[in-house]
């Protein structure tokens, strides 16, 4: 039970409807919502809370409220985009999103009710964890979660259709999710500093979205799902996307010398190596098969993996530079 937890945390497991079956309810939750994802809105929190605590104002119990808020809301609007991309049909015929793994519906895994009644759980305990928080911290709270509430229901529709879901992510992962953990962390506080520091992190994100994007480029544009690589290309897209992974690198650079932050934010360099291996990966154009002799990557994941990788390396190398930062700062 505990290892499917900890394998469906680190990738999409492809299970069949007979696994299925036999796993516990926790597990199911977690492969149906995608958790192998949660990592890159985890690390948004925890960037959120460090910065409260570096500034002097931190409340546990908030922090721990934000950070699970912020995943049931990520796994509720997971659920939601496949439970409406399935109903519009653009998930049926083997499309891309039922090939990387499981879908609950097109695989026949749950019931339309049963899926419904998952997002419903999950929406709802997000809902009350965030009234919770803005009851505790103050009304100014409401401004964060009627904008998280108009992401979650609308990024599916009209958002991804129409080229504005990419653009949203920037600002999801960033201001809303790293500066609001660190809003109601600190009791409603604020700090200019958070908005260029959630842009560091936002920016990897949405190299993920690209990638997969671009990814499925071909089958959103039969589909007519207008999302951003669609609309410039797939040649754009890449090295829109290598742009982004330089930028985060300024940014780091600016914080350190223009704002002041301590040269341990400079860890983030260590992925350099990472980042010179998906640069390569995105200057190519993407393959029409599976490449032989390649780290697996969950095909037809391709462009998103290789993101998603150096994501998680930089975002990592990021935080524990923010810790390293704090503890100096403290001393």
């Amino acid at each position: 039970m505990v290892k499917m937890w900890i394998k469906a945390l680190r990738v999409i497991p492809q299970i069949n409807k007979e696994e299925w079956n036999h796993l516990d309810i926790f597990s199911r939750w977690l492969i149906a919502s995608r958790g192998a994802v949660f990592v890159m809105t985890a690390i948004a929190a925890c960037i959120g809370g460090l910065l409260a605590y570096r500034f002097g104002n931190f409340s546990l119990s908030i922090f721990i409220c934000a950070l699970l808020g912020l995943v049931l809301a990520h796994a509720t609007n997971n659920m939601l985009n496949d439970y409406f991309d399935s109903g519009k049909g653009i998930d049926k015929n083997n499309y891309y999103r039922a090939m990387y793994g499981p879908h609950p519906l097109e695989h026949g895994l749950l019931t339309k009710k049963q899926f419904l009644n998952y997002i419903l759980f999950t929406g709802i305990l997000a809902l009350l964890i965030g009234l919770f928080i803005a009851y505790e911290v103050g009304p100014s709270t409401f401004w964060f979660l009627g904008f998280g509430l108009f992401f979650l229901l609308f990024y599916t529709w009209p958002l991804k259709y129409f080229g504005l879901g990419e653009l949203s992510v920037v600002f999801v992962w960033g201001p809303l999710m790293v500066g609001g953990t660190y809003f109601v962390v600190s009791n409603g506080h604020w700090n200019n500093w958070v908005a260029l520091i959630s842009l560091v992190y936002a920016l990897g994100p949405t190299t993920v979205l690209l990638g997969k994007h671009a990814d499925k480029l071909k089958e959103d544009k039969v589909k007519n799902v207008k999302t951003l690589p669609v609309i410039i290309g797939e040649k754009a897209t890449r090295y829109t996307v290598i742009a982004l992974f330089i930028l985060q690198y300024i940014f780091i650079l600016l914080l350190v010398v223009k704002y002041h932050f301590g040269i341990a934010l400079l860890l983030v360099f260590f992925s350099i190596p990472k980042f010179i291996e998906t640069t390569k990966i995105f200057l190519q154009p993407r393959p029409e098969k599976e490449p032989e002799n390649s780290k697996p990557t969950g095909w037809p994941l391709y462009l998103v993996a290789h993101a998603f990788n150096f994501n998680r390396r930089f975002g990592l190398l990021f935080l524990l530079g923010l810790i390293i930062e704090l503890v100096i700062y403290k001393i």
